[in-house]
């Protein structure tokens, strides 16, 4: 697993962002955070030198791992040849078609294996970046997932578990806390990548749980709304809100859903953002 898009030679001075995971005792609790994989498909994304996937292998029903690099994934089949359940697919994770991946392969079945409709696992040491997209295109594809286990930089894992009210709380909270529940689960020390990085990294759970229907929302009108209340973070609720909704309308659903006007969106739950949203839409 590394924390670039793709992964170099092992001789070769490593590209910006690209610190591969040294620490075993690491790897077996990250894999660990999956659960019983026995029955269980994975997806792992950017697996790097293997690290994980050596692991997995022998745990998983079935293992997927998405590499960019081509001499890596070139090195991974090599490595992983005589695993039936291991497939590694050489490509950019934000471009793959997940569909096709996910979906039945009518004589491509290896070693005896059936392809289970039943949501996978994810684990993957995410690129600094591009680990929003990443975790975007998870929840877009949510049907196929059940947990997601990611490495990311702590600080983003700070935003992703925030609370509302608290100064980490922002977009990229409310959307992860609105597709699953969020559990910090560890931190390592620059120490634990070779070459270290320069900040530390933390590992988080995410349990798919879409809230849209106990909200009661639309998913894209209420993702392009989130995005509008946190369009400008120096500003209140209102001044973001007002750039798109008549100020009659605005004041009336402020007050029909108990929004004060002069809050900003992080201090927002997802309740009290959903109920503005229903108020501004007409609804309950």
């Amino acid at each position: 697993m590394t924390k670039g898009a793709s992964a170099p030679r092992s001789r070769r001075k490593p590209k910006i962002g690209q610190h591969f995971l040294a620490s075993e005792a690491a790897a077996v609790r990250i894999v660990e955070a999956l659960g019983d994989l026995s029955q269980a498909t994975v997806l792992e994304i950017g697996p790097g030198r293997g690290a994980i996937t050596e692991l997995l292998a022998p745990k998983a029903r079935r293992v997927i791992a998405v590499e960019l690099d081509r001499v890596l994934s070139a090195q991974l089949r090599m490595k992983f040849g005589l695993y039936p359940n291991v497939e590694i697919i050489e490509g950019d994770f934000l471009k793959i078609e997940l569909d096709t991946v996910f979906g039945p392969k009518p004589g491509s079945v290896r070693g005896g294996l059936n392809f289970s409709p039943e949501p996978a696992r994810v684990v993957g040491n995410l690129p600094y970046y591009i680990t929003s997209d990443i975790l975007l295109r998870l929840f877009e594809y949510r049907r196929y997932f059940s947990t997601i286990v990611v490495m990311v930089q702590k600080e983003v894992a700070d935003r992703l578990a925030a609370s509302a009210g608290s100064r980490d709380y922002g977009l990229l909270s409310a959307t992860a806390q609105l597709y699953g529940r969020v559990e910090p689960l560890f931190t390592l020390p620059p120490t634990a990548f070779l070459p270290p990085p320069k900040v530390h990294s933390s590992v988080v759970r995410i349990t798919i749980q879409p809230r849209l229907e106990s909200l009661r929302v639309p998913e894209d009108g209420f993702i392009a709304f989130l995005k509008l209340c946190f369009g400008q973070k120096r500003k209140t609720l209102w001044n973001n809100l007002k750039t798109r909704y008549d100020e009659g309308a605005l004041r009336a659903a402020m007050a029909k859903s108990g929004v004060k006007p002069a809050i900003r969106a992080e201090a927002l739950p997802l309740e009290k953002t959903a109920a503005l949203f229903r108020a501004l839409a007409g609804g309950n």
